[in-house]
């Protein structure tokens, strides 16, 4: 059996040391369970959210604010 070999979302590179590799998130999938995101461990604090999810999230709350 062969090791997964990850990639970092922020700078598209393999992330050969399994030590190295960082979960950030794990994203759902419309049609099955997801997947996992990673990113090398200096890269972590550096992945930002999704700015769709963000733009979509703020529309609701703004809509549920003024409902209110």
């Amino acid at each position: 059996m062969t090791a997964e070999v990850h990639v970092c979302r922020y700078c598209d590179e393999p992330i050969p040391d399994p030590d190295d590799a960082v979960l950030v998130v794990h994203e759902g999938g419309n049609s099955g369970p997801g997947w996992n995101v990673w990113a090398h461990r200096a890269h972590a604090d550096l992945i930002e959210p999704d700015p769709a999810s963000t733009r979509i999230l703020a529309r609701v709350l703004i809509t549920r604010a003024l409902r209110s």
